[in-house]
């Protein structure tokens, strides 16, 4: 008997639930039930950061991350409430000698902004007191290199990605040649941050796009849950964990050119989210296509989040508990060494005039290797994945994101120097 085909278009408004409701009459078990939320105690401040001298209220904005050390913060760190990803295009003329200024300078503001210092010639250096554990990360696009005159020191996977048939970039939303990433639990220390930083960098490079994200807060929730992206799934479940040889490997850079170990890459993509679309689909729909039950994000052949997914399991009738197409399927890779760390936000840019909503995901994707990490999985998404119904990507960028540096050093020196 072969599998009845289920389209992406069947899926809506109840389509799913009379697909799914067929099939769960032959196989009881796998009928799921709507979700009951589940509360959630708030968290203390996490671990591994230390807080600012003479703070003695206890109070989550006085919670400090290193800046100096062998990795950049920002990519291992726990993620913060808010992001705000800045993509830069070099002026005219600036070459290796002015970037090497410019990283100094820029090196020099996020070393004090973290700790709670303010930048040189801070006009409002009040409003750098309460660092909210944040963090200043620094990439560098392919553009760069060639105004450095560098280009034989760019590793070949900092390159635009190849051409996907899902996308549908949007200018305005891709490419830069220098990146800020700026994360704090408080959205008026980071709107200060952003503002020192990007104003040290104008005689360099001009602003290309900014996108500014969003997740739940850091203190609202248990340490160590996953958080919940806009579409209601649990994002990020199969990450590598800090601090393992797992994660060391699919994420630092341990070979290649000698200046970006201890670095990494990132791939940010803009990915729109359809919700009006998604909104009409039934609750076993939105499973089917996940792969995943929505209430405590368990693959559909398992009981907790952590399980692994049964991609063999079979139903009553023959067919896979986990379709073909599902998305966890298709973004499988079996090697935890070679799996992506994702840090994601979600970006809201309000209603539009006939009050749908203009939001989605801003899809941060840390890897040791883009061709061998990155570029397999979202081919297979691309191809066949479910949810390609629901979500577009409209932006894409690449860059080098250079280690990290002793208290005496600067950002990119490694390459600059």
């Amino acid at each position: 008997m072969r599998e009845p085909r289920l389209s992406r278009r069947g899926l809506l408004a109840g389509g799913a639930a009379t697909a799914a409701g067929a099939l769960a009459a032959c196989a009881p078990d796998q009928v799921l039930s709507p979700a009951a939320p589940r509360p959630a105690a708030a968290s203390p401040a996490p671990s591994g950061v230390s807080r600012v001298p003479g703070g003695s209220d206890g109070s989550g904005g006085l919670v400090t991350e290193p800046f100096d050390g062998v990795h950049q913060a920002g990519i291992a760190t726990p993620p913060q409430t808010y992001g705000v990803f800045v993509g830069l295009d070099l002026l005219p003329g600036v070459g290796r000698e002015a970037l090497g200024r410019m990283m100094r300078l820029l090196t020099d503001d996020a070393r004090r902004l973290t700790q709670g210092r303010p930048a040189l010639a801070d006009t409002e250096p009040e409003l750098a007191v309460l660092p909210s554990r944040l963090t200043v990360t620094f990439g560098f696009g392919p553009g760069l290199f060639t105004a450095a005159g560098l280009s034989g020191r760019r590793p070949g996977q900092v390159a635009p990605l190849p051409a996907f048939t899902v996308d549908r970039l949007r200018k305005e939303w891709s490419g830069g040649d220098l990146l800020l990433q700026i994360c704090a639990d408080d959205a008026l220390t980071l709107t200060h941050a952003l503002r020192m930083t990007v104003k040290d960098a104008r005689a360099f490079a001009k602003v290309r796009w900014t996108q500014r994200g969003f997740r739940r807060g850091a203190y609202t929730h248990a340490a160590g849950l996953t958080q919940r992206n806009v579409m209601g799934q649990l994002d990020g479940t199969v990450n590598p964990l800090p601090g393992t040889p797992d994660f060391d490997r699919a994420v630092w850079v341990s070979d290649g050119p000698a200046w970006l170990r201890g670095g990494t890459t990132l791939v940010l993509r803009r990915i729109r989210a359809e919700m009006e679309t998604w909104d009409a689909v039934d609750r076993a729909g939105k499973e089917f296509t996940v792969g995943r039950r929505l209430d405590d994000g368990a693959p559909l052949t398992g009981r907790d989040e952590r399980d692994e997914a049964d991609f063999t399991r079979l139903n009553a009738i023959g067919f896979p508990v986990i379709s073909e197409q599902a998305h966890i399927r298709r973004a499988h890779v079996a090697d935890p060494g070679m799996r992506m760390l994702r840090r994601v936000y979600n970006y809201d840019e309000g209603l539009t005039p006939d009050g749908h909503a203009d939001s989605g995901l801003l899809f941060a994707s840390y890897q040791a290797d883009i061709d061998r990490q990155f570029v397999p999985v979202q081919r297979r998404l691309a191809e066949a994945d479910l949810l390609n119904e629901w979500t577009t990507p409209i932006g894409s960028a690449v860059f080098a994101v250079p280690p990290g540096c002793p208290p005496d050093g600067w950002i990119g020196e490694s390459l600059l120097g």
